[in-house]
């Protein structure tokens, strides 16, 4: 057996026996031993650094609300308030049949969305996985692949699909949620200014996405015509209003996150040169998992924090999707368990180089551990027997749920000072407003939907109860189904 780099391994020795070693790193003498007492020493040391107090939570709203006025100023800012093109609230009583292709940070959906009116829909999709391959190869053929999952649902899905709309020529509007920022002057194209959520497909950044999708479907003889090209939170925005016209702010919290809402073209400067009348609102795509990026001025940045963004394919980027994502969490927590391992806390006399690779330890991990019911947490057991072949013990394995409990509350807090910087500026905390979320984290991560409104009440006092979130359900292909039905003149959409 290979040696592992890190605090314990084995070597095959002649006789055929294995013989278990442990590498310390310090001088003791007695080997530490991960006892309840040990556990809980260095649990006190992760409270520090993973808890955020009230008042370094207002402190970061404050900066994020100088962050987002400043994006709405001026173009190409870290914290970008991207147009979108998308103007006014829908008005709930849209009808139609349309097409959705969602390009998300770990799934590809295809969607057939029927708009019922009344706030309701119904919705047929396919779900594809996207691979590593797919996420760091070429860019035209992603958009291939998106074409050629979107040939097969239509083929499946729709019984006369070239008929679905008379006098249409036999085109479907098609709407495409690409969860990537992009810089817009008109809702039917974008040019991506990076890629996030650990993409990094080549031949693409600084290029037209709607126009390299048209090829893509041009290739696959789509009876589809492309009507509009949005974001996942614009779309999961316009969803909501059409649910429930309280929602004014849509976030995502999954592979990435991000949040948007209605701004008025008045308080957006650096729309003025355009012409559009003050007095119309618009979507903003605000981007911001990027605040604070570069300069790092007002993050509470832990040790590996830094260390995933300086091992990233984006160093100094995305700062505020590195602390709260779902791409994120289980590195961060990967890297605390290693350094115990380093230290000689933890796993002693095991081979542990399963625990070596960057992004092995998923973040679904973590809300699993959270979420164990057992006395004797038999799935933190599972998880690491099964995956990374160690044994635990009681002590190591409350300690890992309470460890997961720390990162993950700290991503709902932080987001929760997003959600306040939004409210904040726009004056909704008084009459209140609710928020459509939508996301792995979201929808999956226990008690994560209540710990972001722990943490406005935290920010805002009692008055933070007038905000409340709730799951956006297919939000991003909704709304984008009905901004595609609306750009192709089948449904009155604005209001």
């Amino acid at each position: 057996m290979v040696m592992s780099r890190r605090g314990s391994g084995s070597l095959t020795l002649p006789s055929g026996q294995t013989l278990a070693i442990h590498t310390r790193t310090h001088d003791e003498e007695d080997l530490p031993h991960a006892t309840k007492r040990t556990m809980a020493d260095h649990l006190r040391k992760y409270e520090s650094l993973f808890t955020l107090t009230p008042q370094r939570m207002r402190m970061i709203v404050e900066a994020f609300k100088d962050s987002l006025e400043l994006g709405l100023e001026k173009t190409s800012q870290i914290v970008p308030m991207i147009p979108t093109y998308v103007f006014g609230w829908p008005t709930g009583q849209e009808k139609g049949d349309y097409l959705a292709v969602d390009l998300g940070g770990t799934n590809l959906r295809v969607c057939l969305v029927t708009i019922q009116g009344d706030g309701k829909f119904e919705i047929t999709q396919s779900k594809y996985r996207l691979t590593e391959e797919q996420k760091q190869g070429d860019g035209q053929k992603l958009l291939d692949f998106c074409a050629e999952c979107l040939k097969i649902f239509i083929d499946s899905s729709l019984t006369d699909p070239l008929n679905m709309y008379l006098g249409t020529g036999g085109k479907i509007p098609l709407g495409f949620t690409f969860s990537y920022p992009c810089t817009q002057t008109r809702i039917d194209q974008g040019v991506l200014i990076r890629w996030t959520k650990g993409f990094g497909a080549t031949n693409t950044e600084g290029r037209d996405v709607a126009e390299m999708f048209r090829k893509s479907l041009d290739k696959y003889e789509l009876p589809v015509e492309l009507t509009a090209l949005i974001n996942d939170t614009t779309g999961t925005l316009i969803a909501s209003h059409y649910v429930n016209p309280k929602a004014k702010i849509a976030c995502i919290f999954g592979t990435g996150c991000n949040a948007a809402y209605m701004e008025h073209v008045k308080d957006t400067p650096k729309l003025k040169e355009l012409g559009i009348a003050g007095d119309i609102d618009m979507a903003i795509n605000c981007e911001w998992g990027a605040f604070d990026s570069f300069e790092h001025e007002h993050l509470p940045r832990t040790k590996y924090d830094i260390n995933v963004d300086e091992r990233s394919n984006k160093p100094g980027e995305q700062a505020f999707e590195k602390l709260i994502s779902g791409r994120y969490l289980g590195e961060i927590m990967r890297l605390v368990i290693c350094e115990l391992i380093d230290e000689g806390v933890l796993f002693l006399g095991q081979n542990t180089y399963k625990l070596e690779n960057q992004y092995v330890f998923d973040s679904a991990f973590l809300s699993l551990m959270e979420g164990d019911p057992t006395d004797e947490l038999l799935m933190i057991i599972g998880i690491f027997s099964h995956f990374f072949a160690v044994e635990t013990t009681l002590a190591e394995r409350q300690f890992f749920r309470a460890l997961a409990k720390l990162i993950g509350r700290r991503a709902a807090r932080l987001s929760s000072c997003g959600i306040a910087a939004i409210v904040s500026k726009m004056g909704y905390l008084d009459e209140g407003c609710h928020v459509g979320a939508d996301g792995s984290l979201y929808n999956k991560y226990p008690g994560f939907a209540d710990r972001i409104h722990e943490g406005l009440v935290d920010i805002f006092g009692e008055k933070g109860r007038n905000i409340v979130t709730h799951h956006a359900e297919d939000g991003s292909g909704v709304g984008s189904a009905i901004i595609a039905g609306s750009c192709f003149g089948f449904i009155v959409y604005y209001s």
